[in-house]
C-alpha cells in the first residue's frame, strides 16, 4: 500500500476513505494537526510532535480521544502498513459535533475525531540551496497553534511556486515572522538568530533542533525578532521544517543571498542530517 488513511478507528487506502459531512473541519477548519517524517518505519522526533499537538488542542479546548502514549503507539503501528520506508505522517483532531451546524461547541469537550494519513515521500536533500521570496504576513494572530485554517499559507505557497521559489518568507511590517510552511532563521557574524516563539510563529520542532545543534557546536543563539533588511543582509538564510531540517537560500526576491558562512552552515546541516540518521537507523528487520 502506497497511501493510507485512518478516521476514528477505521483505516484503509487513502482514496477510499470518507469523512462525515458534519465533521467541523468542513465548516470551520475546527481542529489542529501535526506531521512528521518517518524513515525506516521510525517517526523522527515523535515525542516533540505529540507534545506540540496536545498543546495546540488544549489551547482550542479540543479533547483528543487518545492519551499521548496511545496515540504514539497507534502512529508507530500504522506506519508499518505502508510499503515504503520513506513516509510523511500526518495526523489531526477535529472538534466533535452533534446536531445542526453551529459556531458554538459543547462544554466540557467530548472526544474529537482522529484523522491519520500516510503517504510515500522521499527525504529532502538539505544540501541543495533554494530560492525564496518575501510576502506580507496576512495571517491571524494565533500562528503558534497548528490550526487547520491554512488558506493564507496555501495562497502564499502557491505564489512562491508560481515564482519558482521554494518558500515565501512572511513579514508583518518590517518584522520577519516565518515562512508559509516553515520557520526561517539567519546566521550573522557567527550568531544564529531566530524569531521568538510568541503568537506570531509556530514553535517548529526543526527550529528547536537547530538551537540544540548550535549549543553542541558552540554557536551563540539569539531568539529575537529580525527585520527584512537583516534577512537580506544575513550571512546565511536557513529554512527549517519537519521534512526539511536545514535548507539554505541562495536567492531572495531575485537577488543573491547567503554564501558568507559556509563552514557554520555546513556544520548545522551535518548535525541535522546525522541526528536524523541516528534516530531513524534500522535496528532490526521490519515485520509486515
Amino acid at each position: 500500500m502506497k497511501e493510507l488513511g485512518y478516521y476514528n478507528g477505521t483505516w484503509g487506502p487513502l482514496d477510499q476513505m470518507t469523512v462525515p459531512m458534519n465533521d467541523r473541519s468542513s465548516w470551520f477548519g475546527d481542529g489542529v494537526y501535526d506531521a512528521a517524517y518517518c524513515y525506516n518505519y521510525k517517526i523522527y522526533m515523535l515525542d516533540a510532535h505529540i507534545d506540540r499537538f496536545y498543546r495546540g488542542a488544549e489551547l482550542l479546548k479540543i479533547k483528543i480521544p487518545h492519551t499521548k502514549a496511545e496515540l504514539k503507539q497507534l502512529l508507530q503501528e500504522i506506519v508499518l502498513n505502508l510499503d515504503s520506508h520513506e513516509q510523511f505522517v500526518y495526523w489531526q483532531v477535529t472538534r466533535a459535533h452533534e446536531g445542526a451546524r453551529t459556531h458554538n461547541f459543547a462544554e466540557p469537550p467530548v472526544p474529537g475525531n482522529m484523522w491519520i494519513t500516510l503517504t510515500t515521500r522521499p527525504a529532502i536533500d538539505v544540501y541543495k540551496p533554494v530560492k525564496l521570496m518575501t510576502m506580507e504576513d496576512t495571517r491571524y494572530l494565533h500562528c503558534n497553534v497548528k490550526t487547520l485554517n491554512l488558506i493564507p499559507a496555501v495562497m502564499a505557497t502557491h505564489a512562491a511556486t508560481q515564482a519558482g521559489c521554494y518558500e515565501a518568507v512572511l513579514h508583518r511590517g518590517d518584522r520577519v515572522t516565518e515562512c508559509a510552511h516553515s520557520n526561517v532563521s539567519i546566521l550573522k557574524d557567527g550568531v544564529f538568530r531566530t524569531a521568538p516563539t510568541d503568537n506570531l510563529i509556530l514553535p517548529g520542532i526543526a527550529r528547536a533542533n537547530l538551537i540544540r545543534f548550535c549549543g553542541q557546536l558552540g554557536i551563540p543563539v539569539v531568539e529575537e525578532p529580525f527585520t527584512v533588511d537583516e534577512l537580506r543582509n544575513a550571512d546565511e538564510i536557513i529554512v527549517s521544517s519537519s521534512c526539511a531540517f536545514c535548507i539554505s537560500a541562495y536567492e531572495l526576491d531575485g537577488h543573491p543571498v547567503g554564501g558568507k558562512a559556509p563552514e557554520l552552515l555546513r556544520a548545522l546541516k551535518d548535525a541535522a542530517v546525522n541526528d536524523f540518521k541516528t534516530a531513524t537507523a534500522r535496528t532490526m528487520p521490519i515485520a509486515k
